[in-house]
């Protein structure tokens, strides 16, 4: 049945993602692409990675969108086409995903219990995770205790983006009209 809804959901990101590509209207892009958020936290939930699910559910669908919609409101969303190709940028797409690949190639199989990661920090986080009382499992245990000061960190980056974000969208106001132009129209 797991298979089955992961089927779906992978089905449905695909879907989402070519109707994205191929969409011209930046309003739906935008709820496409909170719709895109939404499914990829259902995966993280089918994968039983509730905090990743949260955030993802919270920033991505839920205030990103919001601000999407916010910017396309106040810029009254107007799409304008490239007029020319650009081969540089299909050449960089390229160069970076061989890359990525390249740097996967030493990775170990998935699962693989033999993987540095499930040799040296994974056996400590899940001894010292058994004496804490506090947290009620290990994920919540690493990112609260352990891990606490980079997850201080994250929100602060997100929080400092937020509030650059807000001040840039405050910052666009309409122009005022000033009463000499007012009293000059009524003269003529």
């Amino acid at each position: 049945m797991e298979i089955l809804v992961d089927a779906v959901l992978l089905t449905l990101l695909v879907v989402i993602t070519l109707a994205i590509l191929f969409q011209r209207n930046l309003f739906a892009v935008v709820l496409l692409a909170g719709a895109y958020s939404f499914l990829m936290a259902s995966i993280m939930l089918v994968l039983d990675a509730v905090d990743v699910a949260m955030t993802e559910a919270a920033v991505g669908a839920g205030i990103s969108t919001a601000l999407f919609l916010a910017t396309l409101y106040l810029t009254h969303g107007k799409e304008y086409l490239q007029p020319n190709f650009k081969f540089q940028s299909i050449l960089v797409v390229v160069l970076a995903g061989g890359m990525l690949i390249w740097g996967m190639w030493d990775m170990p199989e998935f699962g693989v219990m033999q993987a540095p990661l499930h040799e040296n920090t994974a056996p400590g986080y899940l001894d010292a995770s058994k004496n804490h009382l506090m947290p009620p499992n290990v994920v919540t245990a690493v990112l609260a205790d352990y891990r606490s000061f980079d997850t201080l960190g994250e929100t602060t980056v997100i929080f400092t983006a937020g509030i650059g974000v807000l001040l840039i969208l405050r910052g666009r106001k309409k122009p005022k009209k000033s009463k000499n132009k007012a009293e000059n129209s009524h003269e003529t």
